[in-house]
């Protein structure tokens, strides 16, 4: 009786101090151990199961301390259950009784679980009986499959075996292999499809460890093996897979350890503020081409795409097992290749290895077949075991050349086969120039993809331009594609136009060499090779030019007509701009950039049509074009005289018809007025709002102009500034909301009568401008700041001087910059406010005495960088 008595004598709070100490003191000795030895997935291995034991350890101690029935059992489940334990992963537990808790048992519980909390283990715990446990698994395939790993750490092994029975008898490994299936998916979806997400989350993201352990789970709950090992001796994997997913298990779990370690607290995504670190915990270097952080980030995409590849693979095979379809019938194709229930199959393991032509045959074959939905996983294995012979002699074997051109120009089917080319590892095989970027992230602050997958999402929005079902997408670019006959020429291009990312230098130069090279080895026709080139080497330039110069300026016109030489050079550089934008991410493409794409594409094609510059004429019709828009308005004849008789040549080169109509019929009867004038409209781009500003003019006009935007929520896209004869400011702005626009036509309504009277009170105060607010930034900023840059030049007619800047998003960015000009008294002629996804390129067209001096140029230079480098919140 006296050793039942001290058995269930309470802890006094010194034990569990000690206790605590020892275990934070062994967790931190295991922790720098790992840290400060090489980096390896074997010392991750050797952490995690350390971590595991010293939690057993600890558990049992405080276990028998508690006094918990002697016929109970402590249970781990989950992945603590397998015997590993991340540093800051929850630990999960199960209390197993043998029957209902008494009070006694119940207050011997709580104490146990209290216990626990004080010595500093954050455990997840449950209370049931063996029955509980059966009939909660059957409820909810989480529990299932938490008990699944369930293993022992202390107390009746009996109760614990009969648990393990229950359970066992109980699965149905049918109905678990459709709902881990649908659970796999779902989270897939929720963390965003791919493996190459900017963020991923090591464990739960496609290509995490999660995908690993669903295959282990259902393989166990099939009773086909608890091991890679023991799947491969079922013939569910081949030594090798069974090889390569030790591997790559491996190092997804360095890196979560990893990551534990240098977060400090349990943190499973590699999130931008961490990368460098956890990069830098690796050893990792900064190369001249990349961060250290992408280097990691590198490393772990390749692991992920292998998990994606392997796990496709093996949840074919098991699904194959447990569902008994591997005898299925199968319709033949070819002589080489079968359709099993919709999946393109080969007629024999060794095919690859016999005939290396049938590997790219495969894609093709893919596309030419309707109703193929995927690759199955006896052809998904035999590409994977294969790569030993997709050699350099392989890749430049005339055959397999013209099996690739072939997969370019089919009618339809590109977009599918290139993603199933570059899952299976094919593509980059074939193109090792591509595989070079694959798993390559960019942090440029606008692109949200790794360069592999922008390149395949520009291939397909180029692809959509040719599909009828999409036309009401790019209406515009639909029309164009229509007339094109030559598509493959579009898609060479956009493989190659970003395939020399990371290099260093300039990726458009080193990629034009990469096609040069391609088409001379692929037979490309002389013509069609020479636009490819042009197209990769200037895929840049069509947005630069419209986003950054004034389109109203025929010699810039002129100028990227000469350099695109034709229109069909033109309409190609514009269906493959178009996708390369939409390609970068959503945030970055907006309709306003869209028109003026669309604006310099039509100036253009009447550039190259042999249309010569007269702005005399060019004026005049754009008059007679708003004199009839305003009659449609009902406007009385001369309405616009008292306007137009203020205004230059240079505003009406400006502004298009549209434009010159609504300020003729928005001001004519406020052309002396005291007071500012401010209309707004929706935008004719579709996105947000035009805003007309008419008010004496002054020198700190456009700081107060920008300063109430931003106060009031708006990103200025794009600025047109003008000084009437009489002094007056005739400024119009296209403006979008940073929140989300409203839903309704009333919703605008409302909206614009706000803008024309909030801006009126704003532009009429007199006192000093405000200091600009502290602007908030991403976490994505915070980690990869862009390096503030400013450029001041005279322009070509050296009567104007063209203001570059470029810096990392932030809300109040262009109102700081506009102060610095309203101090030097600059005068702003126009402004291009361009916003790549958290980077933005703003051009400005100044004047103003300060500008003639050196000394001054260099102060305002100076005066914009320390805005631009502000501190942020």
């Amino acid at each position: 009786m006296s050793a039942l008595a001290d058995a269930a004598r309470p802890r006094t709070d010194g034990d569990l101090a000690d206790l605590r100490h020892t275990l934070r003191e062994r967790k931190a000795a295991l922790l720098a151990g790992f840290l400060a030895a090489p980096s390896s997935a074997r010392a991750a291995t050797t952490l995690i199961r350390a971590l595991a034991r010293l939690v057993d350890r600890t558990l049992a101690t405080l276990w028998a301390q508690a006094g918990v029935p002697a016929g109970a059992a402590l249970v781990a489940v989950g992945g603590y259950g397998r015997g590993e334990l991340f540093p800051y992963s929850d630990v999960d537990v199960l209390v197993l009784l043998p029957a209902a808790p008494d009070d006694a048992a119940r207050g011997a519980v709580e104490r146990f679980v209290t216990a626990c909390w004080d010595t500093g283990l954050e455990i997840g715990s449950s209370v049931r009986t063996v029955d509980e446990c059966v009939a909660e698994a059957a409820r909810d395939v989480t529990v299932q499959t938490a008990l699944l790993e369930a293993r022992r750490i202390t107390g009746h092994r009996g109760l614990f075996e009969r648990l393990h029975a229950a359970t066992s008898a109980a699965m149905d490994a049918r109905a678990f292999l459709r709902a881990k299936t649908l659970e796999l998916r779902q989270r897939h979806v929720k963390y965003e499809g791919t493996p190459y997400a900017l963020e991923p989350n090591c464990k739960e993201s496609p290509g995490g460890l999660r995908d690993l352990q669903v295959l282990i789970w259902i393989a166990r709950a099939a009773g086909l093996g608890r091991t890679w090992r023991e799947l491969a001796a079922k013939d569910l994997l081949t030594p090798f897979e069974a090889a390569q997913l030790r591997k790559h298990e491996g190092t997804l779990r360095l890196i979560r350890a990893r990551l534990h370690a240098v977060a400090g607290r349990r943190e499973d995504r590699l999130v931008f503020d961490l990368q460098t670190a956890v990069a830098e915990s690796f050893g990792l270097k900064a190369t001249r081409a990349q961060r250290s952080s992408e280097l990691l980030m590198h490393r772990y995409y390749w692991a992920a795409k292998a998990v994606t590849q392997l796990n496709q693979i093996l949840m074919q095979g098991i699904e194959e097992r447990v569902l008994g379809t591997r005898e299925a019938p199968m319709r033949p194709i070819t002589a080489r290749f079968l359709d099993r229930g919709g999946m393109l199959e080969v007629a024999r393991d060794d095919l690859y290895l016999d005939n290396p032509h049938a590997i790219l045959e495969t894609f093709l074959v893919f596309q030419q077949t309707p109703g193929l939905q995927g690759l199955s996983a006896r052809t998904l294995r035999a590409l994977y075991n294969a790569r030993r012979v997709m050699d350099a002699r392989w890749r430049r074997d005339p055959l397999n050349r013209e099996l690739f051109m072939d997969i370019l120009r089919q009618p339809r089917g590109q977009t599918h086969a290139l993603r199933q080319m570059n899952a299976t590892s094919v593509l980059g095989r074939y193109l090792w120039v591509f595989r070079r970027i694959v798993g390559r992230m960019q942090h440029d602050l606008f692109h949200i993809y790794t360069v592999d997958q922008h390149i395949l999402m520009v291939v397909r929005n180029v692809r959509r331009f040719f599909i009828p079902e999409h036309a009401h997408e790019y209406p515009f670019c639909s029309q164009l594609a229509a007339e094109w006959d030559q598509p493959w020429i579009l898609y060479v291009a956009a493989i190659f136009h970003d395939v020399a990312k990371g290099r260093g230098g300039d990726h458009s130069e080193l990629g034009a060499r990469e096609v040069r090279r391609f088409c001379r080895d692929h037979g490309v026709a002389r013509e069609d090779a020479r636009l490819i080139e042009f197209l990769v080497r200037e895929h840049l330039t069509m947005s630069r030019i419209a986003q950054k110069e004034d389109l109203s300026d025929a010699a810039v016109v002129q100028d990227f007509a000469r350099r695109v030489g034709s229109a069909r050079t033109l309409t190609a550089l514009y269906l493959l701009t178009v996708a390369d934008i939409r390609g970068t991410g959503p945030r970055v493409w907006n309709a306003w950039k869209g028109k003026l794409l669309e604006d310099l594409y039509r100036l253009t094609l009447r550039a190259l049509g042999g249309a010569q510059p007269n702005l005399a004429a060019e004026i005049e019709a754009r008059k007679q074009e708003a004199r009839q828009q305003l009659a449609l308005h009902s406007a009385l004849p001369g309405t616009e005289e008292p306007l137009w008789k203020t205004l230059d040549v240079s505003y009406f080169a400006r502004h298009d018809a549209a434009d010159i109509a609504w300020h003729a019929r928005s001001l004519w009867r406020h052309i002396q007025t005291a007071v500012p004038v401010v209309r707004a409209r929706l935008s004719s781009a579709g996105d947000g709002l035009q805003v007309l500003v008419y008010s004496p003019d002054r020198p700190d006009l456009f700081a107060r102009i920008c300063g109430y935007f931003d106060g009031a929520g708006f990103s200025i896209q794009d600025a047109k500034v003008h000084t009437t004869r009489s002094g007056y400011a005739l400024d119009t702005f296209q403006v979008v909301a940073a929140a989300s626009p409203p839903s309704s036509q009333a919703g605008y309504r409302d909206l614009i009568s706000l803008v024309e009277t909030q801006a009126v009170k704003a532009l009429a105060s007199a006192g000093p401008l405000p200091e600009p607010r502290s602007g908030r930034v991403s976490r994505r900023v915070r980690s990869f700041p862009v390096t503030p840059r400013v450029s001041l030049a005279p322009d070509e007619r050296a009567q104007r001087w063209l203001l570059t800047v470029s810096a990392s998003d932030r809300s109040g960015l262009l109102y700081a910059i506009a102060r610095v000009l309203a101090r030097h008294h600059i005068n702003l002629q126009l402004a291009k406010v361009s916003t790549l996804g958290e980077r933005v390129e703003d051009t400005f067209l100044v004047d103003g005495a300060e500008l003639q001096r050196p000394k001054a140029q260099l102060q305002i230079e100076a005066e914009i960088l320390d805005a631009l480098a502000a501190p942020v919140a």
